[in-house]
C-alpha cells in the first residue's frame, strides 16, 4: 500500500483521471502510447499556467515579445540545427522478448554483455534513433516532399529573428517567447504525461551582446528559480543540475536544469541554456542571408548575437504542480477510523476552478440566488456551482480539484445579504458580504501564501 499522503504516480494518474485531468487519448481503442488527451480541469489547468508564464516572460518585460509560429517548417531549418545529424537516442532491441529500450537508460553491465534487463534474452547492437516525426507534404512520398513536425519551438524563432527586429524595432537585449506543439518520436514513453511523443513547449530565447551572455545566463537562471517560488512550488522539491561536458548538447555553450522530484525521482522541469552564437550562425550558413545585428548604439558595430534560452514543457510543468499540490490530510478520527481528505492545494493563479458556489440546500430559494451570484462571479473568476449532496461532501469533491475558495450560501444569506468563504488550505470559514465577495477574493488571491 503507498504512504499515506504521499504523491504516486498511481495516485495522481487515478487522480486526473477521475476528475477530469488527463485521459489516455484514443483509450476505448486500447489507447494511443505516448499520446494523451486533457479533459475539462486538465485544459483549464494547462491554460492557466501558459497564461502565468505568459505573463511573466512578456508582459511584465518590455523588451520580450510573443511569437507562434508555424508546426511545419522548411527541411532545411532541421539541417542547419543539427537536428537531422544530432538528435538521435542510441537504441537496443530484446531479440528473444522485443522490448526496445534506450541503451543509455539501461546498466553497463547488461548494456556490455548484451542481455536484456526484462528476461535476459540477447539484445541487437546499438543503433541510432532519430526523434524527429517525418512525413510528406504534397501528394507524392519521398524526395524532396519529406518534411518534420518540428521537435522544438525554438527554431521557429530563431528563423523569425530578423522579423522580429525589423517590423518592433527591437534592441539588444531583447526576447522572443513562444508557446507551442512539438513532437518526438521517443523510444520510450512513461511515467504518465512526464515523457510522450506530443508535448507543449515554453520558451524564451534572449539576443544579448557576444561578451554578455554569461552575466544574462546567471540573470535567467535567478529569474526562472524565483518564477517556481512565486508560483507556490515546494522550494525543496527542486535542485539545480549542471551539465558536464560528456552531456552538453552540441549547440550548447553551459547549461543547467531545474529538476524537481517527482514520484520517480528527480527529473528535468526546465533548462536554461548558453546557446552562444550557434544557432544564428547556422542558419546564417545554410540561408545564405546576413542575420548579424547593426548595433546602433555600439557605433553600428555588426555581429551574431548569442543566445540564452529557458525552455519548459507546459505538460511536463502540468504533472510537476499535480504532484506538487497532491496532499492527503487527516481531518479527523470516526471511532475506529481515521479520516483523510485528499487536497490539491494549488496557488489560486493557476487553481483550475477559483471559486465554487454552493447552496446549503436546492430549496426556499437558495439554488436560485447561489446561481445569480456565481453569475455575479463568472466574469473575474473561474467559478463551479454544486448542489449535489451534503455540503462537507461537495467541499471534499472541491478540495480534490485544488478549488481554493468554497461559498456558500444559506439562509443568513436570504436575511442580510452575507455569505460564507470556506478556504481549501485551512478549511476556515467567515463571513463576508455578498458586495465585497469579488474584492474579498481579488484580496485573497494576492496575499496567498501555502499553508504546510
Amino acid at each position: 500500500m503507498a504512504e499515506q499522503g504521499k504523491a504516486t504516480m498511481e495516485k495522481i494518474t487515478s487522480l486526473a483521471k477521475r476528475r477530469g485531468f488527463v485521459f489516455q487519448s484514443s483509450e476505448i481503442y486500447g489507447g494511443q502510447n505516448g499520446a494523451w488527451d486533457y479533459g475539462p480541469l486538465g485544459v483549464e489547468l494547462k491554460n492557466r499556467i501558459a497564461q502565468n508564464w505568459w505573463k511573466e516572460m512578456t508582459q511584465l518585460h518590455d523588451e520580450i515579445v510573443g511569437i507562434d509560429a508555424a508546426i511545419l517548417m522548411h527541411p532545411r531549418v532541421w539541417e542547419a540545427s543539427g537536428h537531422v545529424e544530432n538528435f538521435t537516442d542510441p537504441l537496443v532491441d530484446c531479440k528473444k522478448c522485443k522490448a526496445r529500450f534506450r541503451a543509455d537508460q539501461i546498466t553497463l553491465e547488461n548494456l556490455s554483455e548484451k542481455k536484456c534487463p526484462e528476461c535476459g534474452g540477447e539484445l541487437t547492437d546499438t543503433r541510432k534513433f532519430n526523434l524527429m516525426f517525418k512525413t510528406n507534404i504534397g501528394p507524392i512520398e519521398g524526395g524532396d516532399n519529406v518534411i518534420y513536425l518540428r521537435p522544438e519551438t525554438a527554431q521557429g524563432i530563431y528563423v523569425n529573428y530578423k522579423n522580429i527586429i525589423q517590423s518592433n524595432r527591437m534592441k539588444i537585449p531583447f526576447g522572443i517567447a513562444q508557446i507551442g506543439k512539438a513532437f518526438r518520436n521517443e523510444i520510450v514513453t512513461k511515467n504518465f504525461i512526464f515523457r510522450t511523443c506530443e508535448f507543449e513547449q515554453m520558451e524564451m530565447q534572449y539576443f544579448v551582446k557576444p561578451g554578455a551572455d554569461v552575466e544574462w545566463f546567471h540573470e535567467w537562471k535567478k529569474r526562472r528559480w524565483a518564477y517556481y517560488e512565486r508560483l507556490g512550488v515546494k522550494m525543496e522539491n527542486l535542485r539545480w543540475h549542471q551539465h558536464g561536458p560528456d552531456e552538453l548538447a552540441h549547440y550548447a555553450k553551459d547549461a543547467y536544469d531545474i529538476e524537481y522530484l517527482f514520484p520517480m525521482g528527480w527529473k528535468e522541469l526546465e533548462g536554461i541554456h548558453n546557446r552562444g552564437s550557434y544557432d544564428l550562425t547556422q542558419h546564417t550558413q545554410f540561408s545564405s542571408k546576413d542575420l548579424q545585428y547593426i548595433d546602433q548604439d555600439d557605433g553600428n558595430k555588426r555581429y551574431i548575437p548569442f543566445i540564452i534560452e529557458t525552455s519548459a514543457g507546459l505538460t511536463r510543468t502540468l504533472l510537476m504542480l499535480l504532484c506538487d499540490a497532491y496532499d492527503e490530510e487527516k481531518v479527523s478520527d470516526k471511532g475506529d477510523a481515521e479520516d483523510y481528505r485528499t487536497v490539491l492545494r494549488f496557488h489560486p493563479n493557476i487553481a483550475p476552478i477559483t471559486a465554487a458556489v454552493l447552496p446549503l440546500q436546492k430549496k426556499d430559494g437558495l439554488a436560485e440566488l447561489a446561481r445569480d451570484i456565481r453569475a455575479e462571479l463568472m466574469d473575474d473568476f473561474a467559478t463551479d456551482y454544486d448542489q449535489g449532496g451534503a455540503i462537507g461532501r461537495r467541499y471534499r469533491r472541491q478540495d480534490e480539484v485544488g478549488t481554493p475558495f468554497c461559498i456558500t450560501v444559506d439562509y443568513e444569506t436570504k436575511e442580510n445579504g452575507s455569505v460564507t468563504i470556506r478556504f481549501r488550505d485551512s478549511m476556515e470559514q467567515i463571513r463576508v458580504p455578498r458586495a465585497d465577495l469579488a474584492e474579498c477574493i481579488r484580496r485573497e488571491i494576492k496575499a496567498y501564501k501555502l499553508i504546510v
